[in-house]
């Protein structure tokens, strides 16, 4: 009888997929990538509801638009100092970097890049029938 929501992310630039990073390498190598550059971000979830004859499933994903400013190899360096980068998909966290050092321009939602579409978990959830 329980409600269960699982989400994953992860970042894409130019056909790449950028997970979580393997070492500080990998993170610096995909934050360098990504500096003055626009990439995808891609969430997805799935929430499992209880009905009367069992459950149901809904699995949906969100996309959203983020452009970061050039970043220096020290302003790179000092984040993944931080040890930040290291469990995020892309080396990021969006919520750390408004206003810091990164985030230029962000097209569509901020929590999608966080790690759950809220608006669209909304959504699914208002058009939920038994």
């Amino acid at each position: 009888g329980k409600y269960v929501l699982g989400a994953d992310t992860v970042v894409a630039y130019n056909g790449e997929i950028l997970g979580k990073p393997k070492d500080k390498a990998d993170a610096k190598r995909m934050l360098t990538t990504l500096s003055g550059k626009t990439h995808e971000v891609y969430t997805g979830v799935c929430i499992s509801v209880p009905t009367p004859t069992g459950r149901k499933e809904f699995v949906a994903s969100a996309c959203t638009r983020v452009k970061f400013f050039p970043l220096s190899i020290a302003q790179i360096q000092a984040y993944i100092a931080t040890g930040s980068p290291m469990d995020k998909a892309g080396a990021y966290g969006v919520q750390e970097w408004i206003g810091y050092m990164g985030i230029e321009k962000i097209e569509g939602s901020f929590y999608n890049v966080m790690g759950l579409p809220v608006q669209k978990l909304y959504t699914e959830l208002l058009n939920y029938e038994e």
